[in-house]
């Protein structure tokens, strides 16, 4: 039987009036790749910047481990084994490469360099570049970069928001080859992706999310061969 890591419940979530978040409930097993779909505004990146102690809830419960996190900080969150790539990387652009990695790190005691390793390991263009300033690198090497920092802090949950949004596809390519790898040293990750077709070939779950509420919900393959999925995010008519 599955073991359950995060089980989001009646998540409600506002901005001023406007309510971005409806209601919604989901759960990620441990080991998963669960992809949330939906439009620009459905509320994907809102519902993980919650889950990550960015944006408090006003109602609802984000269990991790049996954990509520709806009102613990963001960085006691990081500590908990949670981390979150975020939407448009937001890398410091006037440190190195390896200096943005290692700030991943801090709510550790110390940088693991075996961590460290498998980080470079994963991204060997980031160890090509490791002295270079990030602010230099390519869109889809910042995105590397994001990753890496956030794999830094050794989570079990990573929270992937929007991870091949602007990138060249040569670049998309890899870093979804390396997100497969990051899932199978055993990271649970839950991805917010633009690319539906791309997400779901990917993971192992998805659920679709609309004027923020969650509308459909199945395995990837159902999604994949679901007429409305297929006519809304893939491109194919009914």
């Amino acid at each position: 039987m599955a073991e359950k890591l995060l089980e989001v419940k009646d998540l409600f979530v506002n901005y001023g009036s406007i309510q971005a978040i409806k209601g919604i409930s989901f759960e990620v097993n441990k080991g998963e790749i669960v992809s949330v779909l939906g439009a620009n505004g459905a509320g994907k990146s809102t519902t993980l910047r919650t889950i990550s102690g960015l944006i408090k809830p006003k109602a609802g419960h984000i269990l991790y481990k049996d954990v509520d996190l709806a009102k613990m900080p963001a960085h006691k969150i990081v500590r908990e084994g949670v981390s979150h790539s975020p939407e448009g990387r937001q890398v410091f652009g006037t440190l190195t490469v390896e200096e943005n990695i290692k700030i991943g790190a801090f709510v550790k005691k110390s940088i693991d360099k075996d961590t460290l390793d498998w980080i470079y390991a994963l991204f060997p263009r980031l160890l090509e570049r490791r002295k270079q300033l990030a602010g230099t690198l390519s869109g889809g090497e910042q995105q590397m970069l994001a990753i890496s920092r956030a794999l830094m802090a050794k989570p079990q949950l990573l929270l992937l928001d929007e991870p091949s949004l602007g990138i060249a596809p040569i670049l998309v390519k890899m870093i979804f080859t390396a997100i497969k790898e990051i899932s199978k040293s055993g990271v649970t990750v839950l991805l917010v992706e633009q690319n539906a077709k791309a997400a779901l070939k990917l993971a192992d779950r998805g659920y679709v999310l609309d004027v923020g509420k969650v509308t459909i919900a199945g395995s990837a393959t159902d999604l994949l061969n679901d007429p409305k999925v297929q006519e809304a995010y893939l491109g194919k008519k009914k």
